[in-house]
């Protein structure tokens, strides 16, 4: 009977876990910080950066304000060789962010996902890259994970999804 109900818990679509927000936590990144441009990119009046809209490998519809195709995970080297040829909204300079830049795009008053979905429509939970490098082990690179909000290290061998950005002009 145990076993039973831990697979029902393992599997039932209806037990996943759901977009919390807390209250008591102010916005970080309220959408009227952001300005959704027509051709894929999202403007932050803050930081003065610009950000694609949706996730690596994925296109912006705006006749249906969506993301389509599937966002793509790659190298953190395949990462830094694939900003170099992004031509979204025909800007010919986007990049790995560093942390910081990464950082503050996260949401810190919800969780699953921990970024702001209207305006970041082609996110997954899941970890993107920095282009920051591990000072005591180059051979791994900071993470942000979208899910919870968390950075962490990971081998710049390993597959993860990613987010161009650009300063703004």
């Amino acid at each position: 009977m145990k076993a039973l109900l831990v697979l029902t818990l393992l599997f039932t679509p209806s037990i996943l876990a759901a977009k919390t927000c807390y209250d008591s936590i102010s916005e970080t990144t309220p959408s009227t910080r952001f300005t959704l441009n027509t051709d894929g990119t999202v403007s932050d009046s803050v930081t003065g950066l610009m950000w694609q809209t949706c996730s690596y490998g994925q296109s912006y519809d705006a006749d249906t304000k969506s993301c389509t195709n599937s966002a793509i995970k790659t190298t953190w080297q395949e990462a830094l060789r694939a900003s170099v040829n992004d031509r979204t909204g025909n800007y010919d300079d986007w990049q790995v962010p560093n942390i910081k830049e990464l950082a503050s795009i996260l949401e810190h008053k919800c969780v699953t996902p921990s970024i702001n979905e209207d305006v970041f429509i082609g996110s997954k939970n899941d970890n993107y890259w920095t282009n920051t490098s591990n000072v005591t082990d180059p051979s791994f690179a900071w993470v942000y994970t979208f899910d919870r909000g968390l950075n962490s290290l990971h081998a710049k061998a390993s597959n993860v999804y990613l987010r161009f950005v650009r300063y703004e002009e």
